[in-house]
């Protein structure tokens, strides 16, 4: 049926409206970053106001969309930098930090407390200002000068909890049966799917992680607040505690509001009654530039960032927050960075649980070859565990923070068995085979005897003649020795170290400066760190057409960014078995693992 003439205006009136808009759109960011391209004006004896807060991914780029989308607004090496930047800066006298509810894990909340301690050196003061603080965002504040509290405020400091979540009960209700092989006598990523509890080994490697952290715990708290462990264990035990019976427990320093707090630092800065005390913005400081201080300048080093969970094809790296690492993403990246004279040395950031082995092992191989050319040194963040260890095995070096989670060295695969939760449907189904094995991952049948025996010889195959022998290499390590510390055992950083699974203890600065050293640049030179690749902003791949422009795959992330935590959590899990039923090797550890 021809279209009629209103109609055809109409649409080509809605057409020139879309275009006008995305003109439009395009013209607002352009003229906002030109804007934020000018550096701020900065007063002499300023204190610069920053704030821990949110998810605080590693990185993320400064995007004009992310705040529109529900993004975060800062990354942890973005936090760091203002660290860094105020420490040289002479403008600047102190900081104040504001922490609340941090979503950050161990070892970014230690990486944190270094920051601060670094900038401490320069003797400007940190002042730490919590209105309602958990453990990690008190563990935060006892690196800084003082600790303050308004009256109405709360301290939660009630010790660590491990949390551990199983669907076993959830799938048996719906008729679904996991027929799931692991390698590792500790891998217990699928035992979300299989038990109903901890078994023994699961039970007891949590126990030993969990009292590993809280000793730290325990005693950087009694280092920084002069008190013996004992005492901060009582302390623990009684809590939690108002602003006024926390001053009284030497948890903190004073009790008062944010106004009467910047009252003071006034007074400690020698400013006039009549003066106006504004302190700098971060979303300003971030406008002066790292070069203009004298910072990042020099000798090439790239920096990878490899954030979430490891998938084949392209990494996700979107303004709403999700993260993932795709395999040809970061291998491209790698080969980049090692194809490139002017870069002297790599270093590979990884937060990840791990993933896919397949594209785990396309990410060694990369590493591997990109090390033979320069050195690459691995900077473990949060979680750098299963096939987030895998992808690290065949660095120069390894660094972890002594809270980071890692290890979880085994295989997981299998299927989930349909065939109960079909007949509660009414549906039923045949196949019509050829081959031996041809139904090995039939949806409505556990494995047959000969398909479990080539099923187990495959994953088998997958640990001890991949998993293994490569970290073993990677380490200069026997394979046995690598096998008693692997079998799917998750460590802290300071318990992989006393296994030789990480070199060293520090962060992502500290990795740097490792890199420096293997590159032989002088340690009194700077360098000038580039991200490879350097990720595209939401506008850029909107107008690039590519596939990372998918606009209705980042809607339903919008989606599942909205849904309470335990809610995204349990599809996380449902999509982990639907990878698997078609044979997929997951690399990963028991990623349901909660410390608070």
């Amino acid at each position: 049926m021809a279209m009629s003439g209103a109609r055809k205006t109409a649409l080509i009136i809605a057409g020139i409206l879309g275009v006008l808009l995305l003109v439009g759109i395009i013209g607002i960011a352009m003229i906002w970053l030109a804007l934020r391209k000018s550096e701020p004006t900065i007063r002499n004896n300023s204190v610069l106001a920053l704030r821990v807060s949110g998810t605080l991914p590693d990185y993320s780029p400064d995007d004009p969309f992310k705040k529109i989308l529900g993004g975060p607004d800062q990354s942890l090496t973005g936090l760091v930098m203002q660290f860094k930047k105020a420490k040289v800066d002479n403008r600047i006298k102190a900081i104040l930090l504001d922490i609340n509810m941090s979503g950050v894990g161990w070892g970014k909340a230690e990486e944190i407390r270094d920051a601060i301690t670094d900038f401490r050196s320069s003797g400007k003061p940190v002042y730490a200002y919590i209105e309602f603080g958990l453990n990690k965002e008190y563990y935060i504040a006892t690196a800084c000068d003082k600790i303050i509290v308004p009256p109405p405020g709360v301290l939660f400091v009630n010790g660590l909890a491990a949390d551990v979540m199983f669907f076993r009960g959830s799938l048996d209700k719906l008729g679904i049966y996991p027929d799931i092989y692991q390698i590792g006598k500790y891998k217990s990523a699928g035992d979300m799917f299989t038990q109903k509890e901890m078994t023994d080994a699961h039970r007891e490697y949590i126990n030993e992680l969990l009292d590993d952290l809280y000793n730290r715990f325990i005693n950087t708290i009694a280092q920084s607040r002069k008190k013996s462990p004992d005492e901060v264990r009582t302390i623990i035990d009684n809590a939690p505690y108002n602003a006024m019976k926390a001053k009284e427990a030497g948890l903190i320093d004073d009790a008062m509001y944010r106004d009467d707090l910047e009252k003071q630092l006034k007074k400690q800065l020698g400013y006039k009654d009549s003066d106006t005390f504004t302190p700098v913005r971060a979303v300003d400081y971030r406008d002066v530039s790292p070069e203009s201080l004298g910072l990042n300048k020099g000798e090439r080093l790239a920096v990878i960032y490899a954030s979430g969970e490891i998938n084949s094809g392209s990494s996700q790296n979107s303004p709403s927050g999700d993260q993932s690492i795709g395999s040809d993403t970061v291998a491209k990246a790698l080969n980049d960075a090692a194809a490139d004279n002017t870069i002297k040395a790599i270093v590979l950031r990884v937060d990840s649980p791990g993933g896919s082995g397949l594209a785990s092992d396309v990410i060694w191989h990369a590493v591997e070859m990109a090390n033979a050319k320069k050195p690459v040194v691995v900077s473990m963040s949060d979680v750098a565990a299963s096939g987030g260890y895998y992808i690290s095995a065949s660095a120069s070096k390894i660094l972890a923070q002594p809270s980071t989670i890692t290890g979880s060295i085994g295989v997981v695969a299998g299927k989930p068995v349909l065939r109960g939760f079909y007949d509660w449907l009414g549906i039923s189904n045949e196949y019509v085979l050829r081959g031996k094995t041809a139904g090995i991952f039939r949806e409505t049948e556990k494995f047959s005897d000969e398909e479990r025996v080539k099923f187990e010889e495959w994953v088998k195959t997958t640990y001890y003649q991949d998993f293994v022998p490569k970290v073993a290499k990677g380490r200069k390590q026997d394979p046995q020795f690598i096998d008693s510390v692997g079998q799917g055992r998750v460590w802290t950083g300071a318990q992989a170290k006393d296994r030789h699974l990480v070199d060293e203890f520090g962060g992502l600065d500290r990795a740097i400066d490792v890199a420096k050293q293997l590159a032989k640049i002088p340690a009194d030179k700077g360098v000038e760190r580039v991200i490879f690749p350097y990720p595209t902003t939401f506008l850029q791949q909107l107008l690039s057409g590519g596939e990372n422009s998918n606009t209705q795959l980042e809607q339903q992330r919008m989606v599942y960014a909205s849904l309470p935590e335990d809610a995204r959590r349990a599809l996380r899990y449902m999509q982990l078995m639907d990878r698997m039923k078609n044979g997929e090797m997951m690399l990963m550890m028991p990623f349901d693992l909660r410390i608070k």
